[in-house]
């Protein structure tokens, strides 16, 4: 009896495992996150209709800002904003070598913030003062109806942004 009850505390040990391990290692990531988002200054961290305005301006020659979508490529061609820039998310130390000065304004979004907060950290410890963090990212953009462009289909204009249609990428085994 004493086998048995031994066996079936090792058993549920040995099954619990992966489940606290992967809780523990999402509530790492949540820390580490805060921890970087706590080096972007409040200040820079804006709104979807701030980004528009700032757009506007750079449309109209008005600033010099650069506009920053880390999404990745197939995401960024299938609508992005007119004469937007584009660097995968997992490439921050691109910007550095395509703008060299620190003082550069960057506005910086991608699909919802998550990446971005990761990115734009980033820049900040590596010496950029005037980087800004989007909040709501494209996703936000689409539900306010602001234009995306593509170079298939030119200017787009989003109907409905639904976030239950996001598709979930798998990772699937070729031969």
């Amino acid at each position: 009896m004493n086998t048995k009850w031994l066996s079936s505390i090792a058993a549920a040990a040995f099954l619990l495992t992966p489940a606290m391990t992967f809780a523990s290692t999402v509530e790492a990531e949540k820390k580490v996150f805060n921890e970087l988002t706590a080096l972007i200054p409040q200040d820079r961290i804006v709104e979807i209709e701030d980004l528009h305005k700032k757009w506007k301006e750079v449309q109209k020659g008005k600033s010099d800002a650069v506009i920053l979508d880390i999404r990745t490529g197939a995401e960024f061609h299938a609508g992005h904003l007119k004469d937007s820039n584009n660097i995968d998310s997992g490439n921050p130390y691109l910007v550095p070598k395509t703008w060299p000065d620190a003082d550069t304004e960057i506005w910086i979004f991608c699909r919802s913030q998550h990446r971005a907060t990761y990115f734009v950290s980033s820049l900040y410890r590596y010496g950029y003062k005037n980087v800004y963090l989007v909040h709501g990212g494209i996703a936000a953009w689409a539900e306010k109806g602001y234009p995306l462009f593509s170079k298939d289909f030119g200017e787009i204009k989003v109907i409905k942004y639904d976030k239950a249609l996001k598709e979930e990428f798998k990772t699937r085994q070729f031969d």
